[in-house]
This record gives C-alpha cells, structure tokens and sequence, in this order.
C-alpha cells in the first residue's frame, strides 16, 4: 500500500492474503470518520479462515468504530483495538482462525502533549517474519 499507487485512504486500509499461498485476495480502505461502518462489518465477517489480515491507519481509525467491529479484530488477535481512539495510529496484522494474540501489532495512542507532529503521533513500523500460518 503506498500513496504512489494510489491504493490508501482516511481511515483504515486493509489488505487480506491468503496464507498458504501469500497472494494478496482483496484490498480495501474504510472511512471511519465520516464513512458506512456497516462497509467494514461485512468485509470484517467474510474473511475467511486462515486469510492473513493486514491493517494500517491514516489520520482516524476509530470514530465510528462500535463494539461489534471492535469484537471482530479481537478475534482476528488484536490486543490493542479496544483502546484505538481518534487520530491513534495503529498497525495490525492477524488471521482469521487465530488462537492467540498476535504479535505484530503496534499503537501510539493521539496526545496533544506527547505528539512528534504537531497534532499527530509519530509514525509507525512494524517488522517481522510472519508465519504462513497462524495458530
């Protein structure tokens, strides 16, 4: 995902791979500010088992985010969904199937005190080796 290809958006941008095979099968951005929640819900629940998720946030990913959606990234092995907020960056990667937290995750929580950008948080990386598949 990069701006050069023009494939990212307010909000968060998923991509969903197959994990067997590591073929990217759909990409997608979601408006959580001013966007359809119901957008995400759907696309959240056809995931399908053993598909590698991948989320990224630019500027909100949380205002219209409810308990349901929340509930749905708990399950894919978020840790941190339940504390994302406005303007937070966060950085996620889990599978649908997956019986634990994943480890590859990472949030800087949006505070006005503690901002490298004026009003943003600094920017996040994520490295690592994931496994084809995910337990």
């Amino acid at each position: 995902m990069s701006s050069v290809k023009n494939n990212i958006g307010r909000g968060l941008n998923i991509a969903l791979v197959n994990g067997t095979s590591g073929q990217l099968l759909k990409a997608d951005i979601f408006d959580m500010y001013s966007g359809d929640i119901n957008k995400l819900d759907t696309f959240l629940q056809d995931i399908k088992r053993g598909t590698i998720v991948l989320a990224a946030s630019y500027d909100d990913p949380a205002t219209k985010m409810n308990d349901k959606v929340r509930a749905q990234f708990v399950e894919l092995g978020s840790s941190h969904v339940n504390n994302l907020g406005f303007r937070d960056n966060w950085v996620f990667l889990g599978a649908k199937g997956l019986k634990n937290k994943s480890p590859f995750e990472e949030l800087i929580k949006n505070d006005r005190k503690t901002n490298k950008y004026d009003g943003w948080p600094e920017m996040l990386e994520l490295e690592g080796c994931a496994p084809r598949k995910m337990d």
